[in-house]
């Protein structure tokens, strides 16, 4: 995802930007417009991490087309593949691309491919008490404090020397195995090493957020989005000594920021019969100057207008901006 990152990033002019702390939308990217009447119910199968994100879109589309109900089921990345194989579902939302495995089981069922479209961009973030004297870490020293590769360390390990803190064993909180943010801090925080036995599973990205909030030792990660004013977030460093990077979204865009990633929705595309319109219009409104914004609502950062327009011509949908 990281070299993903910097060649979609470098080959686009993003128009969001960080103005007085304000991430702005595209402003290239349209304002929804309701076309044809559409009802039903649309099932999101997937992501933890996106389960906000999925009702804030559904209540927005609602607005246009009350007749239409969104159900969110939100228990991991893993188990968006599997729902959209299945027809369980009408929408994969997912914190990491699919494995090939999963791409590969998909195919076997349809003939083709699912088809990934990239609707948001997240922050994976590190996570500590907001009392925590610790203001960055390096990905290195991530590895050394989660991974079993690494000893059982304390505050004083990472260079703290605040007295409350500096022989405390630091506490550890992540995900569990179903989530993408699981895999994904896996593969590119601790270089697909395994975790420490003694990181405490958590059954969502919010959990982990609550477990720092009030265990004053604790240590976790999660989504920036889920961000509260009773933990703080720390820098990050690709190696120990380099300069360390906040998470915000013009690091997060230009790659400075190490552990930037797409958020994802998948969906079962067929080039011969098309996308119906309750499918259609729902996507089209992802990409609208509305949907970016409930991704900003969220604590997540837009994409751009190339990127949407990139991604609804994936499901054969001509961009009109």
């Amino acid at each position: 995802m990281r070299t993903l990152m910097k060649t979609a990033m470098a080959t686009v002019a993003l128009a969001a930007t960080v103005a007085s702390a304000q991430v702005k939308v595209d402003s290239q990217l349209p304002k929804y417009q309701k076309t044809t009447e559409v009802s039903g119910t649309i099932k999101s199968v997937g992501s933890d991490t996106m389960n906000n994100l999925m009702n804030y879109w559904g209540e927005e589309f609602a607005k246009f087309y009350p007749n239409v109900n969104t159900e969110v089921d939100g228990k991991g990345s893993s188990t968006a593949p599997p729902a959209l194989t299945e027809g369980q579902s009408t929408f994969g939302p997912m914190s990491r691309a699919m494995k090939s495995s999963e791409v590969e089981e998909f195919e076997k069922a349809f003939g083709y491919k699912p088809t990934q479209l990239r609707t948001a961009v997240d922050s994976l973030a590190i996570f500590v008490h907001k009392d925590c004297p610790l203001d960055s870490i390096s990905l290195e020293q991530a590895k050394m404090v989660f991974s079993v590769e690494g000893p059982t360390m304390t505050w004083g390990d990472l260079g703290v020397t605040n007295p409350r803190y500096r022989n405390k064993i630091i506490q550890l909180y992540g995900r569990n195995s179903a989530s993408g943010t699981y895999g994904y801090f896996k593969e590119h925080a601790l270089g697909k090493t395994d975790y420490k036995p003694t990181v405490k599973e958590q059954p969502g990205s919010s959990a982990v957020v609550s477990a720092c909030a009030t265990d004053p030792y604790a240590m976790g990660y999660s989504g920036v989005g889920y961000k509260t004013d009773d933990v703080k977030v720390l820098n990050i460093s690709k190696r120990t000594g380099e300069e360390a990077f906040s998470a915000t979204a013009d690091n997060a865009y230009s790659g400075k920021y190490p552990l930037a990633r797409f958020l994802y929705v998948y969906v079962n595309f067929d080039k011969s019969t098309g996308l119906e319109p309750l499918r259609a219009e729902f996507i089209k409104m992802i990409y609208s100057q509305a949907g970016q914004e409930a991704v900003v609502k969220d604590g997540y950062f837009p994409v751009s207008a190339i990127i949407a327009r990139e991604d609804l011509k994936k499901v054969g949908i001509t961009p009109l901006f």
